[in-house]
């Protein structure tokens, strides 16, 4: 353990102690309500370029699992919390050995309450977390050196190539493509498990190399930054939509399908992180306790233009959900894989396949 601290770009300063990489690390310094689930936190690619604050009060008590991550990789640039445990049960690697290897630093021993109320009232903003000995001046000049979050397109630094996934018993009911703008694994898993052929491709396909696939549904998956700067992945979806298969966004695919139907997006004071906001269902009246993980927004419809608010959140009443009149478009800003996070929207991927199965029994393919 060494001395390290979270340098904002405010000038503000909170000192602890550090473990993992010996690095000065530079990202957006954000924080997550979510109590479980560090490891696919960590491992989401909606986190990349991020340095996350837990908000619960421990982090690492139960060491890291190979098969639990929601990518090939630790997507988060750095880690703050209160109290970091290192355990390792049989089968597991500890956190911090973990992220050690994966070149991430981590700061502890740190008043995360007031760092996370600090977010909260001044928003999500550029940091260094520093465990190498960095001094606080050469922080601040990197800090402002580097790059803001909005206006940046990061899909094509998590995006990975062409993969497939079948149903793990029986004959698939329908063939679907899932864009991945940085795809969290579980989103294909569920899709696969619902009966779905999964065609996962990358984050700049267009509509012809989906064409070629024929699928039965097109799935736009999460990712991270801002939805503004993409609009070659816009225009894209905008093609896609000429295609008249179902269409259904998740998070960052929200925002991009919004976009595509004539919406704008914007950036929120300090975002949507955790597993436990609770979203309404506007025609129904259920509330869903969801898993969220967005720092961008999507602008209510201005007018009568066929788009259909679904889902609003509970917390600021932003946008959480979308539907376009009269066609199976439709998309979730909350993540409904949770992983973590509780599952009361699980059935909306559930759905979403059983749509494409009924497109694909509509044009009567076998």
């Amino acid at each position: 353990m060494s001395t390290a601290y979270l340098h904002l770009e405010d000038g503000t300063r909170f000192d602890g102690e550090g473990a993992g990489a010996i690095t000065c690390a530079l990202g957006e310094a954000v924080f997550t309500t979510g109590m479980t689930g560090y490891q696919e936190t960590l491992t989401d690619p909606s986190f990349n370029g991020q340095i996350i604050t837990f908000s619960a009060p421990m982090i690492g008590n139960y060491g890291v699992e190979a098969d639990v991550g929601e990518s090939d990789r630790v997507q988060a640039v750095g880690m703050v919390c209160r109290e970091a445990r290192n355990a390792a049960p049989p089968g597991r690697t500890g956190l911090l050995d973990w992220l050690a290897e994966a070149g991430v630093p981590v700061l502890f021993g740190i008043d995360t309450r007031a760092l996370v109320q600090h977010l909260r009232d001044r928003g999500a903003m550029r940091a260094a977390l520093v465990t190498d000995g960095t001094s606080p001046e050469e922080a601040a000049a990197r800090i402002a050196a580097s790059p803001e979050m909005a206006g940046r397109d990061l899909a094509g630094g998590v995006s990975r190539p062409r993969r497939e996934q079948d149903p793990a018993a029986g004959a698939a009911r329908c063939t679907v493509v899932l864009l991945d703008y940085g795809a969290k694994d579980s989103i294909g898993d569920l899709v696969a498990a619902a009966g779905a052929h999964v065609v996962i491709l990358p984050h700049d396909a267009t509509a012809e190399d989906i064409r070629a696939v024929d699928p039965d549904g097109i799935l736009l998956a999460n990712g991270p930054g801002d939805p503004g700067a993409m609009d070659m992945h816009v225009g894209n979806v905008r093609a896609m939509l000429e295609l008249g298969v179902p269409v259904f966004g998740i998070c960052l695919g929200h925002q991009l399908l919004a976009r595509a139907l004539g919406l704008e997006t914007y950036k929120l004071r300090f975002g949507h992180r955790g597993a436990n906001h609770p979203v309404l269902e506007c025609e129904t009246g259920r509330v869903l306790v969801t898993s969220q993980n967005h720092g961008f927004a999507v602008a209510p419809p201005a007018g009568e233009g066929g788009v259909v608010i679904t889902h609003t959140s509970l917390y600021d009443e932003t946008v959480e959900g979308l539907r376009l009149a009269g066609r199976p478009v439709w998309s979730m800003q909350f993540h409904p894989e949770a992983s973590p996070g509780p599952h009361d929207a699980r059935d909306a991927l559930v759905a979403f396949v059983d749509e494409a199965a009924a497109y694909r029994a509509e044009r009567g393919r076998a």
